[in-house]
């Protein structure tokens, strides 16, 4: 097998030589260039922009500190209204206890029957003893049997009275230290 000759013979490509671009000379720099003015507006808003920054830190910052102590001048409000609230319960149920409404009813004349009557309405038949209660009570809520109640006791408080015979005798009240029975308190350590 052989080839044609056109394959075998070498092609010979026709170049162009390549042309040159002229070289670039160097110069030496005898000056330095001229820089361009930095903007004055440019400086403006860049400063201004930085200062409405801090302004608002500043302004959030004391808005912040501003509704924290509001929140806490809240809390002890709502701390005080519900002390005051759980004292008010307190003076209510013992307002409210069966012994208090007893004395109460005592008080404005108010008496316990014995034995209940009942009425039929159909016929009007009395069933029980039938007749009122009489002008005296069958208990007596103030009697020797009445356990005392706390919640109706009024706290004993110094009068002025009190304060004055203290004073004219030159005798004060002092506050002592606790006794000590067991010794000196000591720390205790692990």
């Amino acid at each position: 097998m052989s080839l044609p000759a056109a394959a075998r013979a070498p092609r010979t490509v026709e170049r162009e030589a390549p042309s040159r671009a002229p070289r670039r000379r160097l110069q030496p720099v005898t000056g330095t260039p001229t820089r361009r003015k930095p903007k004055l507006a440019y400086a403006l808003v860049a400063l201004a922009g930085a200062m409405a920054i801090g302004a608002a830190q500043i302004g959030l910052s004391l808005a912040i500190t501003q509704d924290s102590f509001l929140l806490a001048s809240l809390t002890s409000q709502q701390h005080d209204l519900d002390l005051r609230t759980d004292a008010l319960q307190e003076d209510l149920t013992g307002l409210s206890s069966p012994q208090a409404l007893a004395t109460g009813a005592a008080s404005l004349g108010m008496v316990v029957a014995g034995t209940p009557s009942y009425l039929r309405l159909s016929d009007g038949a009395i069933f029980g003893q039938g007749t009122g209660a009489g002008g005296t009570s069958t208990i007596d809520p103030n009697g020797a049997g009445a356990v005392g109640n706390a919640l109706l006791q009024a706290p004993v408080t110094a009068t002025a009275t009190d304060d004055a015979a203290d004073a004219a005798s030159g005798q004060t009240q002092q506050e002592l230290p606790p006794a000590i029975t067991d010794g000196l308190p000591s720390p205790t350590t692990r």
